[in-house]
Formats: structure tokens, sequence, C-alpha cells
């Protein structure tokens, strides 16, 4: 297969056409843009397929960390435990609470959180804990549970996990709530936007009034009432974290395709599996048969004792070959804020700076051809030479 200076593979590219842009016409032309009947459509077709009570569409999965931790009451003088390898949001919404955030490290083959070294930071200021489902890949809810109190709430970082499941459980049902991303590096996208999902009736109510700036009731429901003179009560403080119904109207649309996109995921990411085995140098994704993985990216991980070059040398060598690639996600424990913050130091959590290191996420993607796969394998193999 020969090389070509002009192929271009993206790390991402959202799966988007005809169906979300014909999706769009009716808010637009009914005026109703804001959050509204699109909006209720897509949090009930969400909730339905992760198998959860509620669903409240925000406007991004920060900010749904951030109504979430507000709404299981997380304050100043708190802690909440989440991994040290993570996208920053996760710490960062512990912040937005006035809480610290405590960190921990990583099991280096499923770069998610380690059970075994959580018991020794857990306090009697812990609240929450918030595992991630990095990549598309559930934490071990299980082990994670059989450490931590039972009064401490679990809140699901499930941005990279639409349409995965932990041992026939979805993700999103695992925990007091979760939040799901639809940034257009995940697996659906409606641009940005995000959704926090529940089994619990008090959590659900409070959450969807912290949304719109702690109104007593909705715009849709103020604006088709019979009393158009009555205002909402504020009795709490709120936020303006509302979902459009421009992005609901998308969010149905992808949400109808997210099972296809997942399927057609796993093939590609199995099909890097078995071509790469036999590449010494390159760890691939490893997880339990019971897990249904989301496949929002494939991680992997470079050994550099073994490899021809470094993980940085790597990827420079596949950009100039046109393939996009990216450091999986980073250590949040070595950003300067957290560090400065803190008085962290790198050596701290040293599996998070390992994956923050060595760890290369290849394109996988809804917009990618079979020859882009064979490429991508083509041109690592030829390392092999």
């Amino acid at each position: 297969m020969p090389d070509s200076p002009k192929r271009q593979i993206a790390i991402s590219q959202p799966a988007l056409g005809l169906e979300e842009w014909e999706a769009l016409k009716e808010p637009i032309m009914s005026g109703w843009v804001t959050q509204g009947p699109k909006v209720a459509e897509f949090e009930k077709l969400f909730a339905k397929r992760h198998d959860v009570k509620h669903a409240i569409g925000v406007t991004s999965c920060t900010t749904g960390l951030h109504l979430a931790l507000v709404a299981m009451g997380i304050s100043p003088g708190d802690e909440v435990v989440v991994p040290a390898f993570t996208w920053i949001a996760t710490a960062n919404a512990v912040l937005y609470c006035g809480a610290s955030p405590v960190f921990v490290d990583v099991d280096r083959t499923t770069f998610n959180i380690d059970p075994n070294q959580l018991a020794e930071k857990i306090t009697r200021r812990t609240k929450a804990i918030i595992p991630v489902h990095l990549f598309g890949l559930c934490a071990d809810m299980n082990a994670i549970r059989k450490v931590i109190p039972k009064d401490i709430k679990i809140l699901e970082d499930a941005a990279c996990a639409a349409g995965s499941s932990y041992k026939r459980d979805s993700a999103g049902s695992l925990g007091d709530a979760a939040v799901f991303s639809f940034h257009p590096r995940k697996s659906i996208t409606t641009g940005e936007g995000g959704m926090i999902t529940t089994n619990d009736d008090q959590l659900a109510e409070k959450l969807n009034m912290l949304r719109n700036h702690g109104a007593s009731i909705s715009e849709e429901h103020r604006h088709h009432g019979p009393k158009p003179y009555l205002l909402p009560d504020f009795n709490i403080l709120g936020f303006n974290y509302r979902m459009t119904d421009l992005q609901g109207a998308i969010g149905i649309v992808q949400l109808s395709k997210l099972d296809s996109f997942r399927k057609e995921r796993q093939k590609w990411a199995t099909y890097y599996n078995v071509e790469f085995a036999r590449v010494k140098w390159l760890r691939t994704p490893t997880f339990s048969v019971d897990y249904q993985h989301g496949w929002q990216a494939y991680v992997c991980y470079v050994d550099e004792k073994k490899a021809p070059m470094s993980r940085n040398r790597l990827m420079e060598y596949l950009q100039g070959k046109g393939i996009s690639t990216r450091p999986g996600t980073h250590a949040v424990h070595i950003q300067g804020f957290y560090r400065k913050q803190y008085n962290i130091k790198s050596e701290d959590y040293p599996a998070a700076l390992d994956c923050d290191s060595y760890t290369m996420a290849l394109p996988l993607h809804n917009c990618m051809s079979k020859e882009d796969y064979e490429y991508i394998v083509k041109c690592i193999k030829d390392l092999e030479r």
C-alpha cells in the first residue's frame, strides 16, 4: 500500500449527516431553540437506553459533574476522591464546589482508578468518589464498593462511556449519579453538551431546578401553562446549565445510532488487537469479557524499552504519515495548577505519570474506511522490519 502525503486520518471525527441536519428544522421553525420538548425527548430516550429512571440534559459533562456534586451536597471542607489519570475537568468540578480533590493512582492495564489504593485515601472528610470510565471502559465498581463506606456518594464520570456496561449493568446506572459527554470526540455528539443520569427521584428533582437558575418550574412548563403571569420561585441558588433544543434534536438522532456506532468501533478495535498482537512493544487495551467497552478511544501503551523509538517520536512518525494520534489523557497531578496548589510531586502517583508518558490513542471513529485502518496497521508494522 503506497504512502500518500495527502492522506490525513483524524484522531476523531463526529459522524454527522443529513439526518442530523433535517432534525434541526423542527426547533428552528418552531422558534423553540432553548431547553424544551426536544431536550425532554432526548432525556427520556437516553434514560431508557441506559436503564435509569432520570436523565437531565446540561451544557457539558463538566457542568454536569459540578451540578451533580452540588446536588449531592458537596461543599467547602469536603473531600472527593478522583483518579490521578483523567481529563482535568474531573478534578476541576470538585474545586468548583469549594471541596478538595484527593487523587488516587490508576491501574496501568485498565487506566482506571486502582481500588487497591482507595482505602488509604478515605478520611472522615470524604463525601464522594468519582470513578472515571476512561476511554469507554467502566471502572471496577464492585471492587470500589467493597472498599468505600456506604455513606460515600458515587458519581460516575461516564464522559466516554455512552453505551458501555459493567457486568450487564449500563454505565450511568452504577452509582448515585453519572455524567456523560457529547463533545465531538465522544461516540455520539451534540457539539457540546452533557447528560446526568440517576435513579434517585429527589436528586433528579434538585438537578432539574439547579440547571435552570434554581427555578421551581421549567421554562417549558411556564410558557405552556394556563397562567402566563406566574414566575417561578427561586428557593435555591442555581445555574444556567440548560441544554438547547437544537442540541436535543441532534442528540435524538445520534442516540439512535449509538449501538451501530459502538458495534463498528468494536469491530475495528478487535482488528487492531489482532494485528498488533505480535508487536511486542505495543500493549493493546485489556479488559474482562463481562465488560462492554464503549470504545470512545483506542488507547494503547508504548513500551519504550522494547520499541524502536520513544512514544513521542512514534507519534511524530505517524503524524508524518498522515495519521493523527494523541496521548491517552493527562496525569492531573502534574498539571501546573494542581502541582502548585497541593505541592504534589510527579512521582507521588507513578502509574498515572507512566500512563501520561507512554499511552497513545490511535484513530478509531465512525468516519474511517477499511483502507484507513489497514494503512495505520501497515505504518506501525513497518517499524518491525
